[in-house]
C-alpha cells in the first residue's frame, strides 16, 4: 500500500521555495528600512538643530581651554605646581613670557576675563601687568609683585592654576554655590555669593505651587468636559485651547494691566470692600504675580491630559458603584479617581517641567522676588557673557528634569502617560 502521509519535519517554504522564516525576516527588514527612511529627515533635523547644540553647550560647563591655549608656558608649569608652596621664579618667568605674547596677539583680555571668573579683581591686574611685561627683568616674581601687589598673594596664583585647567568642574561647582580650590577640593562660596541654590529652590517652589494650583483648577474643568455631551464639550474645549492662539507675550502683558496697583483686580477688590483705595494689594513684580500669571498660562497643559484620560473612563463604573450602595464621594474616590491618575501624573509632570524652564513671565511680572533660575541663565548668556556658568546652570537643571522623568517612570510608568 502506498504511503501518502505528508512529511512536516522540514521547514515551511514560501511560494518561491524560500524558507518562510527567512522570507518574513526580509519583509520585516524592508518594512523597518522604509519606516526609518521616512523618519530620517525629522531625526536628522532634531539631531542637528537640537541635540548637537545642547551637547556643545553642556560641554562648556566643564571644558574651558582659553587660558591653556593662550598661555601655554605658564599652563605647563602650573600643572606641576602643588598649589600650596610659593610660586617659583621659573613659573613667574613663564608667566611674563606668556603675558608678552598675549599682549602682542591682543588676547590678554580673554585671559584676564577667564582668571577674573575664578578670583574677582584680577582682570585689571593682568591687563596692567601685560602692558609692562616686555620691560620686566629678572627676578620676575619681584617684578610682577612690584607692578601689582596681588601677584604676591598665594590666592592669586591658586586662582590662575584653577583657570589653567582645561577640564574644570569649577563652573558646575559655582552653579551649586561651591568653589574649587587649587588642590581640587571643594568648599562653599562666601555667604554673599550663595545665590544659585536659593534660586533653584525658589524655582522648584514656584513650579510645585503652579502645578498644584493647575491641578486644583484643572481637574474640575476636565471632569466637566468629560461628562458633558460631545457637542457642548467640544465648544468648551475651544475656550480651553483659545490661549494657545494668543501670543505668550500678549497674555503676560495683559496680566500686568490686570494686577498692577491701579489695575482691574485691585479696582474690584476696592469695589467689593476687600481693600481700601490707599491700601491696595501688591500683586505684581513679586512672587505672587509670577504664580498667578504662570498658573493661568500653564493651565491648559494640565486640562488636556486630564480630559484625554477622563474621556476614556466608562461612566457605567461609577453608576455600578452607586447601585451597590456607594455614596457619591465613595464612588468618585474609590472608582473614578484611581482611573484618572495617569492623567494627573502626565499633566503634573508636563506643567512642572514647563514651569521650571519658564523665562518670559517671571522676567516681566516677577520682579526681584519672582525671578527664577532661567532668568539668571539668560543674564549670563546675554549680559555677563559667562556662557560656561550658564551652561553649568542648564546642566544642573537638565539633570534634575531627567531625574523627574526617572521617578515618574519608576512609580507610574512612562507607558501610562497620556497627553491627549
Amino acid at each position: 500500500m502506498t504511503d501518502t502521509s505528508i512529511d512536516n519535519s522540514g521547514p515551511l517554504l514560501a511560494a518561491d521555495g524560500t524558507p518562510l522564516k527567512k522570507k518574513l525576516s526580509q519583509a520585516m527588514f524592508r518594512s523597518r528600512t522604509r519606516a526609518f527612511g521616512l523618519a530620517f529627515p525629522l531625526l536628522a533635523f532634531i539631531i542637528i538643530a537640537f541635540i548637537i547644540p545642547i551637547i556643545i553647550l553642556m560641554t562648556q560647563s566643564f571644558y574651558d581651554n582659553r587660558y591653556a591655549s593662550l598661555m601655554p608656558a605658564s599652563t605647563e608649569l602650573l600643572a606641576e605646581w602643588d598649589g600650596v608652596s610659593e610660586p617659583t621664579e621659573e613659573l613667574a618667568a613663564a608667566m611674563v613670557a606668556d603675558l608678552i605674547v598675549a599682549r602682542t596677539e591682543k588676547t590678554i583680555g580673554r585671559v584676564a576675563t577667564r582668571v577674573n571668573r575664578e578670583l574677582s579683581g584680577t582682570r585689571s591686574m593682568f591687563t596692567k601687568t601685560a602692558r609692562s611685561a616686555a620691560k620686566m627683568e629678572p627676578p620676575f616674581l619681584e617684578a610682577l609683585t612690584a607692578k601689582h601687589e596681588r601677584w604676591g598673594n598665594l590666592e592669586t596664583w591658586q586662582a590662575i592654576k584653577v583657570a589653567a585647567r582645561v577640564f574644570n568642574p569649577g563652573y558646575v561647582a559655582n552653579a551649586l554655590d561651591l568653589k574649587v580650590n587649587a588642590d581640587g577640593s571643594f568648599e562653599r562660596q562666601p555667604e554673599e555669593r550663595r545665590i544659585h541654590v536659593k534660586l533653584f529652590w525658589r524655582t522648584m517652589e514656584i513650579s510645585l505651587i503652579v502645578t498644584i494650583a493647575g491641578l486644583v483648577l484643572g481637574y474640575p474643568v476636565a471632569f466637566l468636559l468629560s461628562t458633558l455631551s460631545t457637542k457642548t464639550s467640544n465648544l468648551l474645549l475651544i475656550l480651553v485651547l483659545l490661549p494657545f492662539w494668543t501670543s505668550l507675550l500678549v497674555r503676560t502683558t495683559a496680566w500686568i494691566a490686570m494686577l498692577q496697583g491701579q489695575g482691574v483686580m485691585n479696582d474690584l477688590f476696592v469695589l467689593f470692600g476687600l481693600a481700601t483705595d490707599e491700601d491696595r494689594f501688591s500683586l505684581i513684580y513679586n512672587k505672587t504675580g509670577t504664580l498667578i500669571a504662570m498658573t493661568h498660562i500653564l493651565l491648559p497643559f494640565m486640562i488636556l491630559p486630564l480630559y484625554s484620560v477622563m474621556k476614556t473612563i466608562p461612566p457605567t463604573y461609577v453608576r455600578a458603584a452607586k447601585s451597590m450602595g456607594a455614596t457619591n464621594w465613595t464612588a468618585f474616590w474609590r472608582v473614578y479617581f484611581p482611573q484618572s491618575v495617569p492623567g494627573i501624573g502626565a499633566g503634573a509632570l508636563l506643567v512642572f517641567i514647563l514651569a521650571i524652564g519658564y523665562y518670559i513671565t517671571p522676567a516681566l511680572v516677577g520682579g526681584q522676588d519672582g525671578q527664577m533660575i532661567s532668568n539668571i541663565i539668560d543674564f549670563h548668556m546675554r549680559k555677563s557673557l559667562n556662557w560656561n556658568l550658564a551652561a553649568a546652570l542648564g546642566l544642573v537643571l537638565l539633570v534634575f528634569v531627567l531625574f523627574l522623568f526617572w521617578l515618574y517612570d519608576r512609580f507610574i510608568g512612562i507607558d501610562n502617560m497620556k497627553l491627549g
